[in-house]
């Protein structure tokens, strides 16, 4: 693909894990591994595979979006709802490291695949599923989306403006946080299988519970002041001055809210009085008169353009930003340098740009060593490998099995 993402040392390079389930949770897990170097194997129903390969926007029939959601994977295409393809399922459970999945729970027992089961076929199986609610508790059984966990995590409150309806934050951001709490704990139960015996385990994260790991002071306010936190805009309530603010060709974000920042900042616009202020010397002050300092800096930002302002901000060593685009990051040489956007071929015959590889990992970098597969590309090959001649996959795929 890219010469910079090529890696023979992986650091998953041996580990194999079995992707069942479908969209963005548990297919962003694998994929996540499998940029490191774990053998993923997706399966996926005979009669359309994924839905994501058919979500946003379509290029050559399959969408780019499966081109970077399902690179380093192969594609088993296996209907898990027949007894069939329920055995050659727990044949490629019992001889992998890792199986996720994000079904509603219970759906895996329903075909007898369920801890109980699988463990004893492979005792040390480390075993991600992803739901909504999780495993247990009274709404286990309720369907649960990305954005339903957002909302029961407590982000969707805290999204949008004070008095508004809150908004989405543009991306599926409930799956991803669960799929990396998910790699998380993956890795931490196959490092615990290497030093304690072998012993495998289930990881049950659930979308809701993976969105609340990452808010904050959001219940420790509530509990000691009873204090509920709303939303705040473009602002970061409680923190000042750290806000968005209007140029004469777009806005800036502004981060001033250390306390030499802050000093350095208000030098910056020309308020020596506000960065003098005693009271303005920490952030309570400043919490205190958010209002009076934000004016002071949007009366400063609207006058000029964005460049100027980034640029005057930059030479007082103040942390600022521009709100960026696709456009401004296919086109940022920052990114370009750190191999944070790699053409990739597909399988389709065209070169796409996709994201990088998230960690560096400096001495067994990650790659992408394959492109995302077409549906059933792999199903020969991984049928063979659990023991499968070629008649007998002649006849599975006749009966629709396989394909």
């Amino acid at each position: 693909m890219n010469t910079a993402s090529k890696s023979t040392d992986a650091p998953l390079k041996g580990v194999r894990v079995i992707e069942m389930g479908q969209l963005i949770a548990g297919p962003f897990a694998g994929k996540t591994l499998g940029d490191f170097g774990a053998d993923v194997i997706k399966i996926e129903a005979p009669d359309g595979g994924d839905p994501l390969r058919n979500w946003r926007m379509i290029k050559e029939g399959t969408s780019v979006w499966w081109q970077v959601q399902s690179r380093n994977k192969r594609s088993l295409a296996l209907d898990l709802r027949s007894s069939e393809g329920q055995d050659i399922a727990r044949k490629l459970v019992a001889e992998a490291d890792v199986l996720i999945e994000n079904f509603r729970p219970g759906t895996l027992e329903g075909w007898g695949m369920g801890w109980d089961v699988l463990s004893q076929l492979n005792p040390g199986l480390v075993m991600l599923r992803i739901s909504g609610y999780g495993q247990t508790g009274p709404y286990r059984d309720l369907p649960g989306f990305g954005m339903i966990g957002e909302a029961m995590g407590g982000l969707r409150h805290l999204t949008g403006e004070p008095g508004r309806v809150p908004v989405r934050c543009g991306v599926s951001i409930g799956d991803t946080l669960a799929a990396l709490h998910g790699v998380i704990g993956i890795l931490t139960a196959l490092y615990h299988r290497k030093v304690n015996g072998g012993q495998g385990q289930v990881i049950d994260v659930a979308l809701h519970e993976a969105v609340f790991n990452v808010m904050e002071s959001l219940i420790p306010e509530y509990s000691a002041f009873g204090a509920v936190r709303e939303p705040g805009g473009s602002a970061l309530p409680g923190i000042a001055p750290s806000n968005a603010y209007p140029c004469r060709d777009g806005v800036v974000l502004v981060a001033g809210n250390g306390d030499s920042i802050f000093k350095r900042l208000m030098h910056a616009i020309g308020r020596p009085d506000l960065a003098d202020a005693p009271d303005l010397a920490n952030n309570a002050g400043r919490v205190a008169r958010v209002d009076e300092i934000d004016g002071a800096i949007g009366a400063w930002t609207a006058t000029r353009g964005v460049v100027e302002v980034l640029d005057a901000l930059s030479q007082a060593r103040v942390p600022a930003g521009k709100v960026y685009t696709a456009r401004d990051i296919a086109e940022d040489p920052h990114y370009r340098a750190r191999d944070m956007i790699l053409k990739q071929a597909t399988r389709d015959g065209y070169e796409v740009d996709v994201p990088g590889i998230v960690p560096k990992l400096m001495g067994t970098p990650g790659g992408i060593r394959s492109a995302a597969p077409h549906l059933g590309e792999d199903t020969d090959a991984v049928l063979r490998e659990v023991g499968l001649g070629a008649e007998q996959i002649a006849v599975l795929r006749a009966r629709g099995i396989v394909a």
